[in-house]
């Protein structure tokens, strides 16, 4: 393993990022660099899954901004943020997507949100797409016929469970207040430090996929809050991977398998 350090004093978030040849993490990575660079409230930490040697090569550019690990395998998105936080000091941990684009002030409004209220355990915000649109990644429930429904190709039988499926998605969140949720998506969560690392952050037996369920639940299993905040916002460059790559579809379809094993099976 390679590691690239720069040392941050008194941070009081521990930003991290996992990458493995992540499309847009340049971008994202300047972006961070023009709201953040310069200020120690914030660490960012970069867990990279053994990329290839040219992207590994761009990332060290950022090492005058962030901690970069270079890690000799990939062993997944879990076991990357939990490489980063769980012998971190900060009080508040971030995790981010390398495709997100987030401006300072959505951060801090999130920041203040939670100081304002420590019985807050993770909060999430609106995610949308770059054309402004939500994206609609909360979850109150998950089933199995609910993820047959979104897979399925057929518009038709969407349109027959529409109701069903915004349900699902959780459409009608309020845009005037903080929700209490179930689960939030992994894209961008902020958690109490201490929290992670009372669960022991991510379970790293999922690959990827279903690992941000599986928090959202252990959390809920020691009575702690997960809320929504619709007072701030993110973009995401959402690929949906599992819907277009067939490795990538086999991959959740193992996490699914975890979860459900884990959790029981909830057939509707």
């Amino acid at each position: 393993m390679e590691r690239s350090v720069t040392l941050m004093v008194n941070a009081k978030v521990a930003i991290s990022i996992v990458t493995y040849n992540s499309k847009h993490i340049f971008q994202v990575l300047d972006h961070a660099k023009s709201e953040f660079g310069g200020d120690n409230q914030f660490r960012f930490v970069i867990f990279d899954n053994n990329s290839n040697d040219d992207y590994k090569e761009q990332l060290t550019r950022y090492s005058d901004f962030a901690d970069i690990i270079f890690y000799k395998e990939n062993n997944g998105f879990g076991f990357g943020h939990n490489y980063n936080l769980l012998h971190s000091n900060e009080e508040y941990f971030l995790i981010f997507n390398p495709d997100i684009i987030l401006k300072r002030e959505d951060l801090l409004a999130m920041i203040d949100t939670m100081d304002q209220d420590p019985s807050i355990s993770l909060l999430v915000p609106k995610v949308l797409n770059p054309d402004g649109s939500v994206q609609h990644l909360i979850r109150d429930r998950v089933t199995v016929f609910d993820y047959a429904l979104r897979f399925i190709p057929f518009s038709f039988v969407k349109k027959m469970f529409s109701g069903r499926l915004a349900s699902y998605e959780c459409r009608n969140l309020p845009n005037d207040r903080l929700v209490d949720i179930r689960i939030g998506s992994g894209c961008f969560m902020l958690i109490k430090g201490s929290d992670f690392k009372e669960i022991n952050g991510f379970d790293d037996r999922y690959f990827m996929y279903f690992e941000d369920y599986d928090l959202c639940l252990e959390l809920g299993k020691k009575n702690k809050r997960v809320v929504y905040t619709p007072f701030s916002e993110v973009i995401h460059y959402y690929e949906r991977g599992a819907h277009k790559n067939k490795k990538l579809f086999q991959i959740f379809m193992k996490s699914m398998m975890k979860f459900f094993n884990k959790w029981g099976w909830k057939l509707i």
